[in-house]
């Protein structure tokens, strides 16, 4: 067991942040790949907030994850989307 898996109990609830340029698309996008690896978000796991100066947005999507493989392909996935600049 690896010294990240020692730290994260599977499962466990767990926030993931997308950020990119402000755009209802970036929403809808973020949580469709999250689909791909998630079977069940509960109401209320996605919140968005824009940027203070209103031209870039963060997407939280809160999720139940179940193992750190399925965390780095969610991440992996994220950071290859050309709409998101940067994932948490």
């Amino acid at each position: 067991m690896s010294e990240q898996e020692d730290i994260l109990k599977f499962p466990c609830r767990f926030p993931i942040k997308a950020m990119g340029m402000n755009s209802i698309e970036l929403d809808i996008h973020v949580v469709e790949i999250i689909r791909r690896h998630v079977n069940d978000l509960n109401e209320g796991a996605v919140t968005s907030r824009p940027s203070k100066g209103g031209k870039y947005t963060s997407v939280t999507v809160t999720i139940t994850a179940t193992s750190k493989q399925q965390l780095d392909a969610i991440y992996q996935d994220l950071t290859d989307s050309p709409l998101v600049l940067m994932a948490l």
